[in-house]
């Protein structure tokens, strides 16, 4: 297996590796905003607007990635790639967040757009959904070592052949890491 791409978002700048991109970016929405203007999402996220944190941060990792390793993607073409994840927190502040909202109005109900986001696989969701992936979809807390737990079970996917390639990321509402697997031979 081969690691293909990198796509790397922090604090206040994101990047490949492997294209060496390091930027500045002020606040998530301009970060999107840029890597629409810079072709590395090749057309736009429909209600990216309204994602949680985790899945806007999943969704621009996810694009930085397959840009670094040279995947294109379309709106009308799917391809046979799982995208798994893992974090510390699962979705606890996208809980909580709803939680906040159910007992503000009363606690008779709390929005719907909302409550999506308290499952940890929602962030991978809509990623896989934006990007056309139908391989596997799989959130994984790993108590220690998360990002070789991570690549070591995204290449069992490979290896036993689920999907042809795997982005692999740890991600969070500050931070993010994706890793595009694919066979060594893969063309």
């Amino acid at each position: 297996m081969i690691i293909s791409g990198i796509g790397w978002i922090s604090k206040k700048k994101y990047g490949c590796v492997k294209k060496a991109v390091r930027k500045d970016y002020t606040d998530i929405k301009s970060m999107y905003s840029k890597l629409q203007n810079e072709s590395v999402f090749l057309y736009p996220v429909k209600n990216f607007g309204r994602f949680d944190t985790t899945s806007k941060m999943a969704c621009c990792a996810g694009a930085l990635a397959l840009h670094d390793a040279g995947i294109k993607y379309s709106e009308k073409y799917k391809q046979d790639i799982g995208i798994i994840s893992t974090n510390t927190d699962g979705c606890l502040k996208s809980n909580l967040d709803y939680f906040k909202d159910y007992v503000q109005t009363g606690r008779k109900l709390a929005r719907g757009n909302l409550f999506i986001y308290t499952l940890p696989s929602s962030p991978l969701a809509e990623a896989a959904i934006h990007f056309g992936f139908q391989g596997p979809l799989l959130y994984i807390m790993f108590p220690q070592k998360q990002v070789s737990s991570l690549l070591q079970y995204a290449e069992g996917i490979i290896s036993r052949r689920e999907a042809s390639a795997v982005l692999a990321m740890k991600v969070d509402e500050e931070k993010a890491v994706c890793f595009v697997m694919r066979e060594y031979n893969h063309k």
